[in-house]
């Protein structure tokens, strides 16, 4: 274990005054929101703030029924908070290593629990994949974004992103894919003699299967519980 005098440890650790991005890494497990009007993050990732800023957890309708129907169906696990005023803002989510994203008019998907923030230019929307809810325990969510601003998402350790070649298909498990193109359309498929191979306790094996072109990123960890409900 190291060993720091009071003077170095705040050195090391202290947060950067110097005024940045709208997200800023302030570790790698640590995000900075200089914040001058708001954003959307994960319910329950604030950690510390500074300044006049006001939160408050995202209304039933906040984003329209049709938005607000598809969570009630997906069971949603991951609310979101929206957090108003100017100040530094500083989110996390246990302890997850988080990625700063950058949209130019661009698609990507990501798991609904890996979602940190977004600016509030972005649009987003849930996608519910029913294919996959008779086959998981707790069904599957994810979260559609769009547009231009900047999106924080998180992993698990340290992701790894795969191209996805048309003809040449990437199969994941979904419990360990982050996020992915959002023009790829994953299909969800059983593998029982993966499951018999492995020694799974119970139910097939579920698999993702991307085809076309893209990408589609993971993490080296299955984001699953005793509870059924994927990642909470």
């Amino acid at each position: 274990m190291s060993k720091y005098s009071i003077e170095q440890f705040i050195r090391e650790t202290k947060q950067d005054d110097a005024e940045n991005e709208y997200f800023e890494l302030e570790t790698p497990r640590i995000l900075e929101v200089n914040l001058t009007d708001q954003v959307w993050a994960k319910a329950g990732s604030m950690i510390s703030y500074n300044g006049q800023i006001k939160f408050e957890r995202e209304g039933f309708l906040e984003h329209g029924v049709g938005r607000f129907v598809k969570k009630a169906m997906s069971g949603e696990g991951s609310s979101l908070m929206k957090a108003t005023g100017r100040g530094s803002l500083y989110l996390a989510d246990q302890g997850k290593k988080i990625t700063i994203l950058e949209l130019n008019n661009e698609e990507i998907t990501v798991n609904g629990n890996d979602l940190l923030a977004f600016e509030p230019g972005v649009d987003w929307d849930i996608q519910l994949m029913k294919k996959v809810a008779g086959m998981m325990s707790g069904g599957l969510f994810n979260v559609k974004l769009q547009g231009r601003g900047k999106v924080a998402i998180t992993s698990h350790y340290e992701p790894l992103t795969i191209m996805v070649r048309p003809g040449q298909p990437v199969i994941t498990d979904p419990n360990a894919t982050v996020a992915w193109s959002g023009h790829l359309q994953p299909e969800f498929r059983t593998d029982i003699s993966f499951k018999t191979l492995i020694g799974r306790g119970s139910g097939e094996s579920i698999q993702m299967e991307f085809n076309g072109d893209g990408f589609v990123i993971v993490q080296p960890f299955e984001e699953i519980n005793t509870s059924g409900e994927r990642g909470k």
